[in-house]
């Protein structure tokens, strides 16, 4: 489906700031196991009969009816035996497409894999979905479906314990919501230094204590204001990982937060039932100190995490910040200013000098230089005369340029740029594939090793504080879980940073595997260079090299062009005095004239 047909099909969104997503006439029932499906390409009625008698023939489907007129297959199957995707793949496998629609969500509270992975698991569950993508380092869900409301996917997320949001489609509301992100990302990461500031400063008394006792030195602070420090960082600063591992255990999984909670709280416990017990004569034998120390280590980790992850997503706002968000449009022979997302296919687009393009066009009227380096890399301008194609985001030189519109929107070359960009972010490499299978399993393995270690302990003759320390410790180590975060992350990270040099990935697996790359070629001249033209060499005839420089620099200028800047650099590193210029003229296409010093100056 193209972006006129979008625009024409999209309706209302019934969530408040939700993406007008088009509407494909699919229905589906999970308990009736009847699913509605649109199939493209069906041509006469024997198209239709091999579509209906392939689905028949599928494992789980009682019943097919494939309409051509309607492109439809009303589907009956059994949910347990196949799904909405092994269905349309097999619609695919016979020849024909099923336009699947791809929606953006931002969800909030995924802590590592483990949770991203059971977002995943919920999505893909829903008989519409296709496909599902989670990536807990940008907090964005990718969700291929058959369409309908995005009330069912965000729903879906809820019950699994998450908070999720739509991403707008529409370039500007991306700019916004992009923008609007940004700020929520720094309020949070100030809320979580706040949190951490408190932890330390309460965790601190602790951690002194601990390190002046193994020097040597006999020094007890009550154990009822070891209680007092503790109890704050355990239950108000680490409340989050209290909430995360509830969400994760009612889901049926289990993530780092769980992991955090039980090896936090073992420590904890176990010493305020011996406090509760012994009273000060318990001193020695407390650990309120390794619960603190952990919660606030880990706090410091996550602010790490955050900062990291914020870096990133200021590559695609400089990459939306190169499009105008206005452009000036002549309609009935006057220019009226708009913004950019209401410019449509015909506009004559009015580009003054130095302006950048607001949309992808035609020249129809007026002789300039662009500026193209976002696309092509070359520093140098390209001449723009009535005919050539421009690019949406490129810098218009020295002159007045009327642009017919031919791409705007979505559709526009920086705009499919900034979701390339977005969409290598989101994608998984293969090596997060295995990745995931492993972190499926990573969690209830710790808490194995961890029992393990316990009761190790216990057999072999240690003491029950031994023993709880040894647990705590496994429990503890694995609380990061580097493995699930580290590839995604990288990934972020790694195309983040491409994009603000000008390299773009056209998917994870591009970027995984450019490790391997020993040479790279260059396809013409003017790509690798210092970003402006100089002078190289001079030769002169019949004239000394110094008069030749100062003739022509002189009536360079006058003129603005890159190259004219070039002479006249040369002229100042020289140290050559210019002469005042008369007549000046400028020949669009060839070149400039003038008169210095009583000579005719012709350059071209």
């Amino acid at each position: 489906m193209d972006a006129s047909s979008n625009a024409e099909t999209e309706k209302a969104c019934p969530i408040p700031g939700a993406p007008e997503i088009p509407q494909i006439p699919v229905t589906t029932s999970a308990d009736s196991g009847h699913i509605v499906i649109p199939v493209k390409g069906m041509t006469c009625s024997a198209c239709s009969s091999r579509v209906e008698r392939t689905l028949k023939k599928a494992p789980g489907v009682s019943d097919a009816n494939v309409n051509l007129p309607m492109e439809r297959a009303d589907i009956t199957f059994a949910p347990e035996k196949t799904s909405a995707a092994e269905l349309a793949q097999v619609i695919r496998d016979t020849g024909f497409d099923v336009p699947a629609q791809t929606v953006a969500l931002d969800v909030k509270g995924m802590t590592c894999s483990a949770c991203s992975g059971r977002v995943e698991k919920v999505l893909k569950a829903l008989p519409q979905v296709l496909d599902a993508r989670v990536n807990a380092a940008t907090d964005r869900a990718d969700v291929d479906w058959l369409g309908g409301d995005v009330n069912i996917l965000i729903q879906a997320i809820e019950d699994a314990g998450y908070d999720a949001t739509p991403r707008l489609s529409a370039s500007l509301q991306r700019k916004e919501q992009q923008q609007q992100r940004a700020l929520e990302d720094a309020r949070a990461a100030r809320r979580e230094l706040t949190l951490f500031a408190v932890s330390v400063a309460l965790t601190l008394p602790l951690v002194i204590q601990m390190i002046l006792n193994a020097l040597g030195y006999n020094l007890r602070m009550s154990g009822w204001l070891e209680l007092a420090l503790a109890t704050p960082v355990q239950f108000f600063i680490g409340a989050r990982f209290y909430k995360g591992a509830w969400n994760a255990l009612k889901g049926g999984s289990g993530n780092m937060d769980v992991l955090v909670v039980m090896g936090t709280s073992a420590a904890y416990f176990f010493s305020l039932i011996t406090l509760l017990r012994l009273g000060e004569a318990s001193q020695g034998h407390l650990y309120f100190e390794a619960a603190a120390v952990i919660i606030t280590l880990i706090l410091l980790g996550k602010i790490l995490e955050s900062r990291a992850k914020r870096s990133t997503t200021s590559a695609v706002l400089e990459l939306m910040a190169l499009r105008p968000e206005t452009a000036m449009v002549l309609r009935d022979g006057v220019e009226i200013s708009l913004p950019v997302e209401d410019v449509i296919l015909g506009d004559i687009v009015v580009v003054r000098p130095g302006e950048r393009m607001p949309v992808d066009g035609e020249v129809v009227e007026g002789h300039s230089q662009a500026d193209e380096a976002l696309i092509t890399g070359e520093s140098l301008p390209v001449d723009k005369n009535i005919g050539d194609d421009i690019t949406g985001g490129s810098v218009n030189g020295t002159g007045l340029l009327h642009v017919r519109a031919t791409k705007v929107g979505e559709d526009s070359t920086l705009n499919k740029i900034i979701t390339l960009v977005e969409n290598a972010q989101s994608g998984k490499a293969p090596v997060q594939r295995l990745v995931d299978k492993i972190s499926a399993i990573f969690v209830p393995t710790i808490v194995i090793i961890a029992t393990l270690t316990f009761v190790g302990w216990l057999v072999t003759g240690g003491t029950f504080e031994n023993a709880l320390v040894a647990m705590v410790s496994v429990l503890v180590i694995a609380c990061p879980c580097a493995l699930g975060l580290a590839t995604p992350t990288a990934i972020v990270a790694g195309t983040g940073s491409a994009a603000r040099a000008g390299i773009l990935f056209k998917d994870v697996e591009a970027l995984e595997t450019a490790h391997k790359v020993d040479t790279v070629i260059f396809d013409k001249t003017g790509t690798l260079t210092e970003g402006h033209p100089a002078v190289s060499d001079i030769l002169a005839l019949d004239i000394n090299e110094d008069e030749l420089v100062r003739l022509t620099a002189s009536l360079q200028s006058a003129s603005e062009h890159p190259l004219a800047k070039a002479v006249i650099a040369r002229a100042k590193a020289d140290k050559i005095k210019l002469s005042p210029v008369s007549n000046f003229a400028s020949h669009t296409g060839f070149g400039v004239s003038g008169t210095v010093d009583g000579h005719q100056v012709l350059i071209g």
